[in-house]
């Protein structure tokens, strides 16, 4: 074994969540040659060279028995295609997944392991990882060691906030709430810069209030030791401006259509993981 493949930390997919966590990684001091990144996209592979000076091939072969972490970050669909050529050097690695809709059984069968054995730790994070401000929730195997853990946060704190979890299914609701929640903000977003229009405001205008009230109110709630719903009301004066809006609110069913929308997200988590087996 040379030196560029000790302790190697080796990437199957090299797309944007890869890249966020490569980032922290280098950031936080890792060296370049230490990280090997698997992608079958040549331009893909340039582009991770460039901008951190990792190492990357095209396929999967036994450089991968050099690694001491694998991180699985490909679609789920494409995971069974990518782990055949990968299992018969991987064995002994620790195992973090970055797939929606993976189970730790799945990527346990894909290697050839008694899930009871395999040390896997599944992850759900979120987009805003891309700029360090995300948060994932967390599920580790019972194998999986202490120092195990603390490894996979040192690669996934760089990202954002990290929440581990007893039960593998509560991923299920994390894919939901935050997951996929970055989405549902868009959407709140969207909305609220139509309605600006409406009242005769630039889109420009419409965004940039729309979205700096989300970044304050989000970040007074953190702050603030006071419930959201103690929050809200502060600022809902009965017979006010806030009040009026939010009982058109609550006669349009807003509230209880965000909640079925988020168990709807959470039932499709569900429905991927059987799909993809485990």
């Amino acid at each position: 074994m040379n030196d560029t493949t000790l302790d190697t930390i080796a990437f199957i997919g090299g797309g944007n969540m890869a890249s966020a966590l490569i980032g922290g990684l280098v950031q936080s001091g890792r060296a370049p040659q230490s990280i090997l990144v698997v992608d079958p996209g040549a331009e893909q592979r340039q582009r991770l060279e460039a901008r951190f000076g990792v190492r990357t091939q095209a396929a999967a072969d036994a450089t991968l028995a050099g690694c001491s972490l694998l991180v699985w970050a490909v679609k789920p669909q494409l995971f069974s295609t990518a782990a055949a050529p990968c299992a018969a050097h991987v064995g002994q690695a620790l195992q973090l997944s970055v797939m929606a809709g993976i189970r730790c059984s799945a990527i346990a069968q894909a290697l050839g392991q008694p899930l009871a054995q395999a040390r896997i730790v599944r992850s759900m994070p979120n987009t805003p990882a891309l700029i360090g401000r995300g948060i994932a929730g967390l599920y580790a195997t019972p194998a999986v060691r202490p120092e195990d853990r603390a490894r996979v946060d040192q690669v996934l704190q760089p990202t954002g906030a990290l929440m581990w979890l007893a039960q593998e299914a509560d991923l299920d609701a994390v894919t939901a709430l935050s997951g996929s929640g970055p989405a549902y903000v868009y959407y709140f977003v969207e909305a609220m810069m139509a309605a600006a229009a409406e009242m005769g405001l630039t889109p420009e205008q419409g965004k940039q209030l729309a979205l700096a009230t989300f970044d304050g109110a989000a970040a007074l709630a953190q702050q603030s030791d006071e419930p959201p719903a103690v929050l809200r009301e502060r600022v809902t004066s009965k017979g006010g401006t806030t009040y009026a809006a939010l009982q058109a609110m609550q006669a349009d069913g807003v509230g209880p259509a965000i909640t079925r929308a988020v168990r709807a997200a959470q039932q499709r988590a569900k429905e991927l993981g059987d799909e993809f087996g485990g």
